[in-house]
């Protein structure tokens, strides 16, 4: 465990010396900043009409939206550059196992976007304030809990994916590719077979059903916990996978 957390804090501390995490925050911080000016703006001009108070779930929609296309040029580089530069031979002669390193540069990664999905906390607390007697925190919660689950699991796969390649860009296209796959591909077919067993195995296996029909929507539901958690388990055990077998080449 020890290691995990020294390669991740590493790699945490990484984002910042370069310009990627700041590109990556001020796109994220700042689109979600004109989506929440927008929802005060409409809001405000129905509330004379009796219209709803208004919610901070669809910032988190647009946050794991954004996620979609960001997160491989966050996990791009992690083990594929390293590969490239010749110094992942240097960490596989460390006194640390494969699985450790994979997991310490999701874990990294993770940490960064933790740190971004805290900064955004800041627009349920000011929705707070106009809303009596207060806004639903357990549906705040909850669709917070479905961000980092899929977060998480983009991660994963993008972390498995960068352990594959040398080449950071061909990490980025690939992970870029099954993301879209997984968040637009799968809900087709689950929309045209919507009532049959094919119709709910698709949207099973969909990435954004989980999160915007139930997550966000204020349910937890054990088969959406244990499906992003798989897809994390899956892109951990890929990588720690394709590690040991440049380990044994």
């Amino acid at each position: 465990m020890r290691n995990i957390w020294t390669i991740a804090k590493r790699e945490y501390d990484n984002y910042f010396s370069g310009p990627l995490a700041y590109v990556v925050a001020f796109a994220v911080l700042f689109l979600l900043g004109i989506y929440f000016a927008l929802i005060m703006f409409f809001t405000s001009q129905s509330a004379a009409m009796g219209g709803p108070a208004p919610e901070s779930t669809p910032l988190n929609w647009l946050f794991v939206f954004l996620m979609i296309f960001l997160s491989p040029a966050l996990t791009m580089r992690l083990l594929s550059d390293e590969a490239r530069m010749g110094t992942l031979e240097l960490l596989l002669t460390a006194p640390i196992r494969d699985f450790e390193l994979v997991a310490g540069k999701w874990l990294g990664a993770l940490m960064f976007i933790l740190t971004l999905a805290a900064a955004t906390l800041v627009f349920p607390i000011i929705l707070n304030n106009f809303v009596q007697p207060s806004i639903d925190w357990r549906l705040v919660i909850s669709s917070y809990i479905g961000l980092i689950l899929v977060c998480s699991a983009l991660l994963g796969l993008g972390v498995g994916i960068s352990a594959i390649f040398t080449n950071q860009f061909a990490a980025f296209f690939t992970t870029l590719g099954l993301f879209f796959f997984l968040w637009f591909m799968i809900s087709l077919p689950a929309g045209l077979l919507q009532g049959g067993q094919g119709g709910e195995v698709f949207k099973y296996l969909s990435l954004s059903s989980h999160f915007t029909e139930s997550m966000n929507n204020g349910t937890i539901k054990l088969g959406d916990i244990v499906y992003y958690l798989s897809l994390t388990a899956l892109g951990l055990f890929t990588g720690t996978t394709a590690i040991e077998i440049r380990r044994w080449r």
